[in-house]
């Protein structure tokens, strides 16, 4: 006897963020070459679709991702005013909602019933999907962010969120276009090409940096790092390193990774407009990657063909595990110092001690073991 599945009923369509995209495309797609074959677009409408989108995206990695959603670094109230304006007309919502809801997604990542756009649900679910039906796992619950209530200015720019959006969106190009003489080249362009843009840049994080990419930190989860995406999204491509020390203010920790919002933030800083900058202890990264290393070597041990061979190699790795173990210990009794000395007010003096200087030992440890057990797993091919 078959037994009849009942499908639960999808959920209601949510039928502004339907109306939004679906104008906003179709515009895109008509309007805009439209106007572009008729009239086209002189380099000052070019100069201003250049700058929204440079300060909208900015607002959203440096604004509403990197300062209010993860408290990454603390920032004058002149650069807060200038994301709340420029991230509402990103038109991603409100900072208390993006911020609350990215919280959610930390915290329950990967999980189909409770992370807002879970990839397990799907590539098109995690990009678009997830925002166009009214789906529990996007219910607004604020109980996480108390801090952002307490706010002014993120919570101003909630109370008065759509006004600000449509004006940002609408007046500021007409007006800006008006005073150069080409209103509507200004709007299409600075409005409507620079929001599509704008939007898919910031979905593709939560879509493609959960799909396709490196993980070099971390297994638990499906954030990726990817070098591509991050040059189309201010530097946020650098995901699975953000998904573990999502603290940090950057999220492409090398000089050579592109992360043109970290570079904002630390100019900011030396302006004296940014301050309280976070950044993850070298010697955690450098541990984080040794471990991703043991775990691929200890799976590529387990393919090995000759089991005199895997019995060498299998005690090379058992030893090296056994002086990654005493770094660590080393590395641990040198931060219970360091804690001690910021109770005794004595924290310049440690920064200055032999212990600090044992601890960029440490981390140099750190790197060269990669190298080795590196060039183990390379053996066991």
């Amino acid at each position: 006897m078959s037994e009849v599945v009942e499908r639960q009923p999808k959920p209601p369509f949510n039928l502004p963020a339907v109306i939004l995209f679906t104008l906003s495309t179709l515009g895109a797609l008509s309007v805009l070459p439209w106007y572009a074959w008729t009239h086209g677009f002189g380099a000052g409408a070019w100069a201003f679709f250049a700058f929204c989108t440079a300060a909208t995206g900015l607002s959203i990695t440096a604004g509403y991702h990197r300062l209010w959603a993860h408290r990454a670094y603390s920032a004058h109230w002149s650069l807060r005013l200038f994301y709340m304006l420029f991230g509402a007309m990103a038109f991603q919502n409100s900072a208390m909602v993006w911020c609350s809801m990215h919280r959610v997604h930390h915290k329950h990542v990967d999980d189909v019933d409770l992370d807002p756009y879970s990839i397990r649900r799907g590539f098109w679910f995690a990009h678009l999907g997830w925002m166009l039906r009214n789906y529990p796992s996007g219910e607004i619950d604020f109980s996480n962010s108390p801090d952002l209530e307490k706010d002014r200015l993120v919570a101003f720019q909630h109370r008065h969120y759509l006004a600000i959006a449509l004006g940002m969106n609408f007046g500021f190009p007409l007006l800006v276009g008006a005073a150069c003489g080409d209103p509507w080249g200004f709007l299409l362009l600075g409005g409507l090409l620079r929001l599509v843009i704008n939007h898919h840049c910031t979905f593709f994080i939560n879509s493609m940096a959960h799909y396709w990419g490196r993980r070099p930190y971390t297994v638990q989860n499906t954030a990726r790092d990817n070098d591509i995406l991050a040059l189309f999204t201010f530097g946020e491509g650098y995901h699975n390193f953000h998904h573990l020390f999502q603290w940090d203010y950057r999220n492409g920790i090398r000089w050579w990774q592109y992360d043109p919002t970290k570079w904002w933030i630390a100019g900011f800083s030396a302006l004296g407009l940014a301050h309280s900058l976070k950044r993850v202890p070298e010697f955690k990264i450098q541990r984080a990657m040794l471990q991703r290393q043991f775990d691929r070597t200890q799976a590529r041990l387990q393919r090995c063909g000759s089991p005199r061979r895997m019995a060498v190699l299998q005690k090379l790795l058992e030893q090296e595990l056994e002086a990654f173990a005493a770094t660590v210990n080393e590395w641990t009794h040198l931060q219970g110092e360091r804690f001690d000395a910021a109770r005794k007010q004595l924290a310049d003096q440690w920064e200055n001690s032999e212990a600090r200087r044992r601890l960029q030992v440490l981390e140099e440890a750190l790197r060269l073991q990669r190298q080795r057990v590196r060039l183990l797993r390379l053996q066991t091919a």
